[in-house]
């Protein structure tokens, strides 16, 4: 059997067409966000957190902004129950954050569940179970009629349990594997659960519809939520949520398609932890939203303090691709990316522009807590003239001319290449040191004396050249100038077309001064040199003997 014979599309499309979401833009508000961490994402982890991994993962939550909080399932075991006895005894539980439980639709799960919500200020107790045709037929064996008896059994449950409670309690209900449900069956049984819940204003539900197993392209999905969203029974009153796993590598889309398709909740997980290929990554939604002008209601302004602190407590790595927060997603290694990422950043700067519109950056990295120096422009060999003399000029003041930029570009990348590694700003600092400025070798200049005769600047000039001493008079229409006449008149050195750019510059604690001169040799190549002093003049003059010696024959 060839394998297209093998598959086959397991989801079913709404008895009617469900497409006003397609006319729809943008997200214009963000959703209610609930985050599983603790509990989808905790149970898929290779070793759960312990009780103190699960508060300080809690604080973290509490500390984004999140108002819903999935705890866990605290009738699966001593630990889930332990920890949401501890939230709500030692009062870590904000007055204006819900903790949300999951459960079964059996009586002694249901009254293990109740038990651990004693007290309990704000819970959402979450009921589910399995609809799709796969599970009826496969695990439950069950009829559509037996499958609505449970969830209606569970349904009742959760109300006795909550009357007789202590505590404030809201209720969800999840027909789980619903995108392998037929839609009039998960119509049916939600609304067979809302009649026993008959929700009002002041006492809404929520109906939760999961991506358990990811089985349809995204807009499959956003016209199943639209025509729930359309026919369920107390709609007004009805908090209508998405749970998107990933496996098809779509649970953004899904989750995006789903808010225009008329959801108001997303639950999901920082980085999409969760099982097999994970939830939706509420991180990617949220910025998402952001980036287009819309306020999430989260606080993602330190992602590295967020990834720190989840990659301790999960054992879990954030990839370095992750949207947003994977170490190199504003990452420019790319000669053209990184031009384009310093020019467009000038500009920005240049013209006061406070719309974020950078080339290659869709957000700015400031607003997630990373830095341009560090975190943007990195160098290797496919690096270019841009991104290394915008990094330069960033971190180190070091402004050099285009066409230098351009030479220092090579040389920079030669090494990387040679080195096959990536290099570090302050290790291409030293490179651009060690070989341009202040460069020693056959010429010498050991003493300059200057005198201004009319228009000219006449020079007294001692310099060494291969060994050789010598002190000769130069004129020219400047200081550097009267220096280079002497060098060619006197000296024999051939070159032309001498360029030369200065600018202060603040290294450490003592002000200098950088000067940069290029001369052309006899071929037509560009040598470039540079100098650093505490005086101008001596600068330029170590620049422009930088410049020979790194590329002049001297005899």
């Amino acid at each position: 059997m060839h394998y297209t014979d093998k598959y086959k599309r397991g989801y079913f499309m709404p008895p009617e067409e469900s497409l006003e979401w397609s006319r729809k833009e943008y997200i214009d508000q963000a959703p209610a966000w609930c985050s599983v961490d603790l509990r989808d994402g905790n149970q898929a982890l290779i070793v759960p957190m312990s009780l103190e991994e699960k508060i300080t993962f809690f604080k973290l939550l509490v500390k984004l902004g999140f108002k819903e909080i999935e705890v866990g399932f605290p009738a699966a075991s001593e630990t889930e129950f332990e920890f949401l006895r501890k939230l709500i005894d030692d009062d870590l539980i904000p007055d204006d954050v819900t903790v949300q439980v999951l459960t079964q639709a059996r009586e002694h799960i249901i009254k293990k569940t109740f038990e651990a919500l004693k007290g309990c200020k704000n819970a959402v107790v979450h009921l589910y179970n399995s609809t799709s045709v796969a599970q009826r037929t496969m695990v439950f064996k069950k009829s559509e009629a037996e499958i609505i008896k449970i969830a209606e059994n569970g349904a009742k449950l959760l109300k006795e349990y909550g009357e007789k409670t202590e505590g404030n309690f809201r209720f969800e209900y999840s027909p789980e594997s619903f995108t392998g449900t037929e839609m009039e069956f998960a119509l049916e049984i939600c609304n067979k659960v809302l009649d026993i819940w008959q929700p009002d204003k002041e006492h809404k539900v929520i109906i939760n519809l999961p991506a358990t197993v990811e089985m349809s392209l995204p807009h499959v999905y956003a016209s199943q939520i639209e025509y729930m969203s359309k026919h369920l029974k107390y709609r007004e009153n009805v908090i209508l949520s998405l749970h998107p796993h990933n496996d098809r590598g779509c649970g953004v889309a899904d989750a995006e398609l789903g808010l225009l398709a008329g959801a108001d909740r997303i639950e999901g997980t920082l980085f999409g932890n969760g099982e097999r290929t994970g939830n939706v990554d509420i991180i990617t939604l949220a910025l998402n939203m952001y980036s287009h002008g819309v306020e999430p209601n989260l606080d993602f302004t330190n992602m590295p303090e967020i990834v720190e602190v989840y990659e301790a407590m999960t054992g879990m790595k954030v990839y370095e691709r992750q949207p947003y927060g994977g170490q190199l997603v504003f990452a420019a290694f790319s000669g053209s990316h990184q031009d384009a990422i310093a020019k467009g950043m000038k500009w920005r700067e240049e013209h006061d522009n406070k719309i974020w519109d950078i080339p290659y950056l869709p957000l700015d990295p400031k607003d997630v807590g990373r830095e341009y120096d560090a975190d943007v422009i990195r160098i290797n060999s496919q690096s270019g003239k841009g991104g290394i003399g915008y990094l330069l000029e960033q971190k180190f003041g070091l402004d050099l001319p285009p066409k230098m930029r351009e030479d220092f570009g090579y040389v920079v990348k030669g090494i990387s290449d040679h080195q096959h590694k990536e290099l570090l700003p302050e290790e291409i600092k030293n490179i651009f040191l060690e070989e341009y400025v202040n460069v020693q070798g056959k010429l010498q200049i050991l003493s300059h004396h200057f005198k201004r005769e009319g228009e000219r600047i006449h020079a007294v000039i001692s310099a060494e050249l291969n060994g050789q001493s010598q002190t000769f008079t130069a004129d020219g229409n400047g200081r550097l100038d009267a220096i280079s006449n002497g060098l060619h008149q006197q000296l024999n050195l051939s070159y032309k077309n001498l360029t030369y750019t200065e600018h202060a510059l603040q290294l450490g604690s003592t002000s200098q001064a950088i000067a940069y001169v290029g001369i052309d040799r006899e071929d037509g190549q560009t040598i470039w040199g540079a100098g650093i002093d505490n005086d101008i003049i001596t600068a330029s003059i170590n620049a422009l003997v930088s410049a020979i010696n790194r590329g002049i024959t001297v005899a």
